[in-house]
């Protein structure tokens, strides 16, 4: 389940602060991507299809925004994900 995944992932990590935890299943990992500047991170997801049908083209586009602000006294030095 999703919450035995988180649990396992917040032991994991028990030196370390888990700031967020954003699902972008679905993403191609070269489709993500994520910012550090002014205090914030920043995750953007993008997804487009697109699909050639009877009546022509038709895109399909996914997109997921998350802004995280920095916890005081963290640097973005500091700052690690993965995927």
């Amino acid at each position: 389940s999703m919450q035995r995944r988180l649990n396992r992932m917040l032991n994991s990590s028990h030196d370390h602060k888990l700031l967020a935890l954003v699902d972008v299943k679905g993403f191609d990992p070269k489709e993500v991507t994520v910012t550090v500047k002014d205090g914030k991170v920043k995750v953007l997801a993008e997804h487009e299809e697109e699909h050639t049908t009877a009546r022509g083209k038709e895109y399909n586009y996914r997109n997921i925004t998350k802004e995280i602000i920095l916890p005081p006294g963290v640097s973005k030095d500091e700052v690690t994900y993965s995927l």
